[in-house]
């Protein structure tokens, strides 16, 4: 019989957490947000303007 690993609590809580979306698309960009006054940025390429996109904030 094997033992079971344990997951630290906090990881555990930070997957408990999460949601799983499941989206279709053309291309996906990785990008960190940037400071824009008082709220955030995310600068994307000009080909994008006037494209529908899904913003999903993973941490």
């Amino acid at each position: 019989m094997s033992a079971k690993i344990l997951k630290p609590a906090d990881e555990l809580k930070n997957i408990l957490d999460k949601v799983k979306f499941e989206v279709y698309g053309e291309e996906m960009l990785e990008k960190a947000v940037k400071q824009s006054g008082n709220s955030g940025r995310v600068y994307l390429p000009p080909e994008w303007i006037g494209k529908h996109v899904k913003i999903i904030r993973i941490d």
